[in-house]
């Protein structure tokens, strides 16, 4: 039997029985996995296919010790949110106003406009796959593709509400772990076929690489939404899947990055391309591809329906009504078309990942002051670090392109 063959061969079977998994047995109705896959969905989201290609140009063969730095940087900003879950939440259900109130009207505001550009970056992403999986790269065209399905998202909201959209986040969340199951066993198949040789490159330490590290923060954001679910979920229980969430997701991000490794090289001299992980994966498995193709159009489409759900939501509420939330969806998908035709793909990811540190950063902010109020020294310490990390990400933060 060939590796070829027993390659196609697991990747098939292991994506079968993922998809039985979280969808035919109990782990479905489990309330600590439901929990636990809603900050997990966006984690490991779009910047999953994107991370491998970016973190190979910018450090070469120290790839998957930058991803193991961006995933323990994110851990730490999430304790601040796990903290606010626990000490700010009784503050905000006072309606005397203090200066958490807002400070959270703040972060709030800013985390709409971060999902605004997330929703641009989802689905150019997806109109690029799709181009790369059936046909072949048309800059124009990704565009095209990209308005229609963000005018059909805000139409659809602005007169329908966006329930029946929303319905497809679950299945799509199964079958994009699947997909990433799939993936990891491919990868670590061929690798071992090919005996784990490395013929990359190292390349030089300096500031720029600190910068361009900082502006794929994206890649790993996702885990405050475990901050917006209190109506399903008490504070600990949140807290308690936050840290399985990503604990869970840095754990796949390393190894994801940790198996390419060995076919990273074939992009040395290439310009970075989005999509580039496609074309690795075709050295893998023919199936591998095509699973890739769609499982990012599945979760591309879901990722960007749930960050217009949350930030027309969002933008409704810190109005006060003065807009309502299906006004809000179609402002949202408005602005993410003009996103689109005046940047490209890793400028909007630099861009989101500006805004998502903005928003982490008035988190720890919040999380500072009150750790300070209640004498918490090792939080004072640990925010602090994080907030001047957030700062740099905000204020120098670069494309890679």
């Amino acid at each position: 039997m060939s590796w070829k063959f027993l390659i196609e061969v697991a990747i098939s079977l292991t994506f079968v029985l993922f998809i039985y998994l979280l969808l035919f047995t109990p782990l479905r109705t489990s309330r600590t996995w439901r929990a636990t896959v809603t900050p997990l969905a966006s984690i490991i989201g779009s910047g999953f296919l994107v991370v491998a290609p970016l973190l190979y140009f910018i450090v070469g063969d120290f790839a998957p010790l930058a991803m193991l730095l961006i995933v323990i940087l994110a851990y730490m900003i999430g304790e601040a949110i796990r903290f606010n879950i626990i000490h700010e939440e009784p503050i905000l259900q006072d309606k005397k106003k203090t200066m958490i109130h807002e400070l959270e009207t703040t972060s709030n505001l800013i985390l709409s406009f971060a999902y605004v550009i997330s929703v641009a970056f989802y689905l150019r992403l997806m109109s690029s796959f799709i181009m790369e999986g059936f046909f072949h790269k048309m800059p124009l065209v990704e565009n095209i593709i990209t308005t229609a399905v963000l005018l059909f998202i805000g139409i659809n909201g602005f007169l329908r509400g966006l329930d029946r959209l929303e319905n497809l986040e679950e299945y799509s969340v199964s079958v994009k772990l699947s997909v990433i199951a799939a993936l990891l066993i491919g990868y670590l198949l061929h690798d071992v076929s090919i005996g784990f040789k490395i013929r990359g490159e190292i390349k030089p330490f300096t500031l720029e690489t600190l910068q361009y590290l900082g502006g794929i923060l994206l890649v790993v954001q996702g885990f405050e939404t475990s901050k917006y679910i209190g109506h399903k979920y008490s504070p600990y229980e949140r807290v308690r899947t936050m840290k399985l969430a990503q604990i869970i997701s840095g754990l796949i991000y390393v190894t994801f990055i940790l198996l390419a490794l060995p076919l990273l090289y074939l992009l040395s001299g290439q310009k970075v391309d989005e999509a580039a992980i496609i074309g690795l994966s075709r050295h893998v498995s023919v199936i591998l591809a095509y699973l890739l193709v769609m499982g990012a159009m599945m979760s591309q489409f879901s990722a960007a329906v749930a960050d217009t759900i949350g930030a027309g939501g969002l933008l409704s509420v810190e109005t006060r009504n003065r807009l309502t939330p299906r006004t809000g969806y179609l402002l949202v998908t408005l602005v993410a078309i003009v996103l689109v035709w005046s940047a490209n793909i890793f400028e909007i990811i630099t861009y989101a990942s500006r805004a998502f540190a903005a928003y982490y950063l008035v988190q720890v902010i919040i999380a500072l002051i009150l750790a300070r109020k209640k004498k918490m020294a090792g939080y004072q310490i640990l925010f602090l670090i994080n907030a001047v990390v957030l700062a740099f990400i905000v204020l120098m933060g670069k494309p890679v392109g």
